[in-house]
């Protein structure tokens, strides 16, 4: 019997005409943002996981376990990354309050200010692509790639 709901409908193979026109565009897409985010963060002397570091401390203090959790990287190299970060003082550190054997990490005053800077500027060198789309274009298409990344294994890794 059949079911209704789309999302417990089996999803076609990635080789499908559809699906096909689908990856093209979200590789394209890709391709475009991690240019602008390598252009970005090489002005501003910084790696890919650095930039994206700073976008997920924006908003946020999180323990170094829960840093490593969503670049999916191991302790010793997120200590290496902190330990660098922090040396440029973008990045400081402090016990957590909760648990007195876990470290947070987050945002000095000169990184919250270059994550700012640099989100200013993201969204700056993207507005071509996304202003093409009306509010509810964009709003739908938000939308559905948080839905597409939910369901991916990669926990969400900017914002």
């Amino acid at each position: 019997m059949a079911t209704s709901d789309p999302a417990a409908q089996p999803a076609p193979p990635p080789d499908a005409p559809d699906q096909r026109d689908l990856i093209d565009a979200l590789v394209t897409a890709s391709f475009a943002t991690m240019a602008v985010l390598t252009r970005i963060a090489a002005e501003h002397d910084l790696s890919l996981t650095q930039i994206r570091v700073l976008a997920i401390l924006r908003d946020r203090r999180v323990k170094m376990s829960e840093l490593a959790g969503y670049l999916g990287l191991d302790k010793s190299t997120i200590t290496g990354l902190v330990d660098r970060a922090e040396k440029r003082g973008l990045l400081r550190r402090a016990p957590n309050p909760v648990d007195g054997r876990a470290v947070d990490v987050m945002l000095s005053a000169a990184g919250r200010e270059l994550a700012e800077r640099g989100a200013t500027q993201i969204a700056r060198s993207l507005s071509p692509m996304t202003t093409t789309l009306t509010r509810a274009d964009a709003q739908r298409l938000t939308a559905l790639l948080e839905r597409m990344l939910s369901r991916g294994e990669q926990p969400a890794t900017f914002g």
